[in-house]
């Protein structure tokens, strides 16, 4: 009899126990499955009616600056097309090697591999297109030729043994690679964060942390009076933030700009989650004629952290200590 009992015990237990692991399996498996991303909601507005910016905020793309020769004449790709070369492209980062339309794999001599990037996965979607270039005028999608009275600064300082004034900003953490106008994606730290008031609206970069304020409906500075990120001036058009920017100083050349560079930014938000920038580049002693870029920001999951620049920066040690020997 209690042989009996304990038999049906255990196949009672065992059935108990089945239905649970399955359910478990199920369960691991529901939580393994990738969430699909929550649909966008309508744009935010402030107490003003405008489109309210604020929140964190990445341009990090794979679509090179300039067009590749192999998009010539193409400044868009089917979702299709688009797919093939994101896969050559991640294959080329992940093998260290180099094919048509990309971008250089190390920098700094090597000093940064694929573990430290952080530029995205796939080419920009921008007016529902995947962009093959971020230069959208000229169209095409190539910078204007610099001017030859304009060339020597666009090249860099030549070193100076034990002179770190001869060293570049971002080397020496002064500001970062990654411009803060106009606002381009590097190979990391590619995330922004915005506040933004009636009267004014800060952008915050990770990139050495550097901060911009834009002053809104207000006059630019005397032209006597310089800055390194320039004088930040915007208005509303509508539902688009325009900036311009001028008043710069000789110390933060864009791509070889004078201090005569003005750089008109647009942004237009169009839903919670997606933020179409353009800017347009003038300087009449630099480039035969203006030339824009356009590309999307995405909103992120915060916080957005302090880069401490300088708090690692062994190459200046190096450089210098390298320079006396």
């Amino acid at each position: 009899m209690t042989f009996r009992c304990l038999i049906g015990f255990s196949v009672v237990s065992l059935l108990a126990v089945a239905p649970l692991s399955a359910q478990t399996a199920a369960a691991s498996e529901a939580a393994a499955a990738p969430k699909a991303a929550p649909k966008p909601g309508p744009i935010p507005r402030g107490a003003d009616g405008h489109p309210d910016l604020t929140g964190i905020w990445s341009n990090a793309t794979r679509t090179p600056f300039e067009r590749p020769a192999v998009f010539a004449g193409k400044p868009a790709l089917s979702d299709d097309e688009a797919r093939v070369w994101e896969a050559r492209e991640t294959q080329r980062w992940e093998e260290g090697s180099t094919i048509d339309g990309g971008r250089p794999v190390t920098i700094q001599g090597g000093a940064y591999n694929v573990l430290f990037y952080d530029n995205g996965s796939g080419l920009a979607r921008f007016d529902g297109q995947k962009r093959t270039s971020m230069v959208v005028d000229p169209p095409d999608g190539h910078i204007p030729p610099v001017l030859p009275e304009a060339g020597s600064r666009a090249r860099r300082r030549d070193i100076i043994p034990g002179d770190y004034h001869s060293l570049s900003n971002d080397t020496r953490c002064l500001v970062g690679n990654t411009p803060a106008v106009p606002m381009t994606p590097a190979l990391y730290n590619n995330n922004y964060e915005i506040v933004q008031s009636a009267d004014s609206i800060v952008l915050v970069l990770e990139m050495i942390h550097d901060a911009r304020i834009i002053h809104m409906n207000t006059k630019h500075v005397p032209s006597d009076v310089r800055q390194w990120f320039g004088d930040s001036i915007g208005h509303w058009e509508g539902d688009t933030l325009v900036v311009e920017t001028t008043n710069f100083t000789d110390k933060t050349r864009y791509r070889g700009s004078s201090m005569d560079l003005k750089v008109t930014e647009r942004f237009r938000m169009i839903n919670d989650r997606t933020i179409e920038y353009r800017a347009t580049m003038e300087d009449p002693s630099t480039w035969a004629k203006p030339w824009s870029i356009e590309l999307p920001f995405n909103s992120v999951p915060g916080p957005l952290y302090e880069y401490a620049c300088h708090e690692g920066n062994y190459a200046m040690v190096d450089i210098l200590a390298g320079s006396v020997k």
